[in-house]
């Protein structure tokens, strides 16, 4: 039988109508996979469970105290699961000395997004500890969002006496970071401490970056960070402008990374002071290098105590690739450090140093002498190498080298290079 031409053209719309159909059943999984792809990451990170601390209280009116609200949103946080995120909106919130305690065992990352600005109390008689903000043993925690803790400490500043004798009472650092574990902080502003900007105590795996830390040059010991006992810590892309030291790495670190740092004014990137006290531990496996130092004191420094109560050793240091505008002494190994006018000794610094470079130094010395090597005389420095340093005075001259207790080796071009021995070296 032949069959009927209507028959045919029916059979043949069906079979376009079925091959539509699977082409756009095609496209639509294309397009949702597609989708599914591009929206995975965001996607990952609203799973958060979101903590406002304006839904626990806060009003961010500058004058209310809402450190019972950010407490109650923290512990909140602290007790749920999975990924926690507790927002800080923008507003003016102000807040006494507080404690965001861990663990928080069932959480697997804890993220504060700073936006407002957080003032702290003007009050010294509310501070019973040496810290304003202080996480403490929290693990995965993150802070973030380009706000500002501001500690307005030009109140305080006259009530420091650390920068004039040796046994004095702390002012509260404005955010300490105390045996926390896989830490992640990110575009967050410090303004006017009271001391410290930050502090990290007894971290392992901290991360820092892209963080702006400013005091005025006068004002006393307000450290940008300071590293104590602490592994594994990588500090980046910063500016810190301040009164004292941009970076200090203090006792007990080992594999610390600073790099890309924008310091100035200040008292420069230091290593110490080490050997004050009696509980101090060995320092091992430090970097600083890609920075530019601008208008400091100092430039990269390692300072110790005369005196030093224990024997410990600072080893394995690299200074590289920094950049030096009119710096006072842009090279400086002091191991006679004493900031007051009497420390009360002369005995030698018990602090071993040893495989130290100095790397590709570079720029304007604002003092005559642009390299400072004066080591302990009870325990010389040892392998102590200067590589391609290139120092010159700010009034064009060559700059000169001071050297004791300590035979530096020299690679490549090294200007100032002759070692002359300083008046005392009795170091």
């Amino acid at each position: 039988m032949i069959p009927h031409p209507r028959s045919q053209h029916c059979k043949s719309h069906r079979k376009m109508a079925q091959q539509s159909v699977k082409v756009l059943t095609l496209l639509v999984c294309v397009l949702l996979c597609a989708f599914a792809a591009a929206a995975g990451s965001p996607a990952a990170a609203d799973d958060a469970t979101i903590f406002n601390v304006g839904s626990y209280g806060a009003r961010a009116d500058g004058q209310t105290d809402d450190s019972n609200a950010f407490l109650k949103t923290w512990d909140a946080a602290c007790a749920a699961s999975g990924k926690v995120k507790i927002q800080i909106p923008g507003g003016t919130y102000k807040l006494g000395p507080i404690v965001f305690k861990g663990p928080c065992p069932n959480v697997a990352s804890l993220t504060v997004v700073l936006k407002g600005k957080i003032l702290a109390s003007t009050n010294l008689g509310k501070f019973n500890t040496d810290a304003w903000v202080t996480f403490y043993g929290v693990k995965g925690l993150r802070v973030s969002g380009g706000g500002t803790f501001d500690g307005q400490g030009a109140a305080a500043w006259d009530h420091n006496s650390c920068s004039k004798t040796k046994n004095c009472k702390a002012l509260p650092v404005s955010v300490k970071f105390i045996h926390t574990n896989d830490t992640i902080v990110r575009k967050i502003n410090s303004v006017n401490p009271k001391f410290f900007h930050m502090a990290v105590i007894g971290a392992k795996k901290f991360r820092a970056a892209d963080l702006k830390l400013e005091a005025p040059g006068d004002s006393p010991n307000t450290d940008g960070i300071h590293i104590e006992d602490s592994s594994d810590v990588k500090i980046s892309n910063t500016s810190i402008h301040t009164g004292d030291d941009c970076i200090s790495i203090g006792h007990g670190n080992t594999d610390i990374l600073i790099a890309r740092i924008d310091c100035g004014p200040g008292h420069g990137l230091s290593i110490g002071s080490l050997g004050k006290y009696n509980y101090e531990k060995d320092v091992r496996g430090l970097v600083i290098r890609d920075s530019n130092i601008t208008g400091t004191t100092n430039g990269v420094r390692i300072k110790t105590w005369e005196n030093s109560p224990v024997s410990t050793v600072a080893t394995n240091i690299t200074f590289q690739n920094i950049q030096m505008t009119n710096v006072s002494n842009p090279i400086i190994i002091d191991q006679s450090y004493c900031p007051f006018a009497n420390c009360g000794s002369k005995e030698p610094s018990k602090v071993k140093l040893s495989n130290i470079k100095f790397i590709g130094i570079r720029g304007t010395s604002a003092t005559p002498v642009a390299v400072t090597l004066i080591c302990s005389k009870g325990y010389p420095c040892q392998n102590v190498n200067l590589q391609s340093v290139n120092l010159k005075y700010i009034n064009g001259s060559e700059p000169t080298a001071v050297c004791a207790n300590v035979s530096p080796s020299y690679s490549g071009t090294v200007i100032p290079k002759t070692c002359t021995t300083p008046s005392s070296a009795d170091a």
